[in-house]
């Protein structure tokens, strides 16, 4: 007849009595209960290391702390791990390595992880932003938490009070944000998902409210009262160069001379400056080079097209033209970022292609449009369309207006 371990009972452990040397009372499949000189009562696993078939023994708490009962849940855990060839001490290590790197990776250490990479594909203010408004409403309430640790629910607490003084737009960024990290955390290793996928669900959607801009047919409006702005020379320029060149207001105002490549027509933006963070070439139209050879007049002597007058070595504010058009009355109705409101609306009314139109704005890349035709053609598409813009916007000028009604009467009186 096979030998079989009669199971301990609680009363057998409990009662056990110290001895000279250590001894072991069995329960069976390789769990015993020691009982040390000092009357300590170890619970121990002793079990055969898959493969090498060594015995090694590993333990599982100190009596009573751990009942026998929970011992013996221990023990099925092992042998089912033994099971599968897996050696229980080995699995117990990781086990503890996995959860020792989880407490490390607590939201502020995964968090300055993720801003590091996001640095190298957005510009330094968009960059800044991030960074202060997760340290202003995030970190401080949730970022020493493990990021195993990290709930839906937790999260949208630690938004809420930014929510009921209704900065919608700045919750709604953060939870973007807040998603790219524990994505970023699923793609690293450091989590298995992410618990913040629909937390935006949480919180109103906040109104969208377009920058204000003009109609196409307002256009004269605008060339007219640039004409009349009291306005230093260079403002004018860089308010007139920000039209025609349809670029974001901070492109417009930091353009420098050696970006500018007057043998082959174009300004070559570089990648650091541009919100996709990849070049961006604007072929120049006549009226632009028109425009660059006064503007080196005033500016030829500078690194910038449009320096400051009041800091030396630095270009003037992107924020210039939103203040000249206040003051020459377009307050309301129109701010720098709309002029390429005003340039997409008008150049699809003219049934521009759309896709050459969103390339010049820098929406699209135009190593995707450059994929329908080859580089020369996708270049002259627009610099034709830049070019049509330019004459359209100089016809807008009063002095352009006096020259073709000029003519007109001239045509009128040879007719008679």
């Amino acid at each position: 007849m096979a030998n079989t371990t009669k199971p301990l009972t609680n009363t057998e452990v409990k009662q056990a009595k110290p001895k000279a040397k250590e001894y072991n009372l069995a329960d069976g499949n390789g769990l015993y209960a020691r009982v040390k000189p000092n009357g300590t009562k170890l619970w121990v696993f002793n079990y055969s290391r898959p493969f090498t078939k060594i015995r090694a023994n590993i333990s599982l708490g100190i009596y009573p702390n751990v009942s026998l009962s929970e011992a013996r849940v221990t023990r099925q855990e092992y042998n089912t791990l033994l099971s599968k060839d897996i050696d229980p001490k080995e699995h117990r290590f990781e086990q503890k390595n996995l959860l020792s790197k989880a407490h490390i990776n607590t939201f502020n250490h995964v968090t300055e992880k993720w801003l590091a990479l996001k640095k190298e594909s957005i510009s330094p203010s968009y960059y800044k932003k991030i960074a202060s408004r997760l340290n202003l409403h995030v970190l401080p309430k949730i970022g020493k938490i493990p990021l195993h640790k990290i709930s839906a629910v937790g999260t949208i607490d630690a938004l809420k009070p930014l929510s009921s003084k209704g900065k919608l737009e700045t919750v709604d960024n953060i939870c973007g944000w807040l998603n790219e990290i524990m994505v970023y955390a699923v793609n690293t290793g450091i989590i298995p998902s992410n618990p913040l996928a629909g937390i935006k669900q949480a919180f109103a959607r906040p109104k969208t409210t377009n920058l204000p801009t003009l109609k196409p047919e307002e256009l004269w409006e605008l060339t007219e009262a640039i004409e009349k702005a009291n306005a230093f020379p260079i403002t004018k320029f860089l308010i007139l160069w920000q039209l025609h060149t349809m670029v974001r207001p901070k492109e417009a105002s930091e353009a420098k001379w050696d970006e500018i490549d007057l043998q082959n027509k174009t300004w070559i933006i570089p990648a650091e400056k541009m919100k996709m963070k990849r070049d961006h070439t604007v072929p120049l139209s006549s009226e632009m080079i028109a425009m660059l050879e006064d503007l080196k007049k005033h500016s030829g002597h500078s690194v910038y097209l449009f320096p400051s007058g009041h800091v030396a070595g630095q270009p003037l504010s992107s924020q210039t033209v939103n203040a000249v058009l206040k003051r020459i009355g377009f307050k309301g109705r129109l701010v720098a970022h709309g002029f390429r409101s005003l340039a997409s609306t008008t150049l699809n009314e003219q049934a521009f292609d759309p896709e050459v139109i969103e390339t010049a704005l820098a929406h699209v890349d135009s190593n995707t449009v450059r994929a329908a035709y080859n580089r020369a053609e996708y270049l002259e598409r627009r610099r034709t369309m830049m070019e049509w813009w330019s004459n359209h916007i100089a016809e807008q000028s009063p002095e352009s207006k006096v020259q073709s009604k000029t003519k007109s009467m001239r045509l009128v009186d040879v007719a008679s």
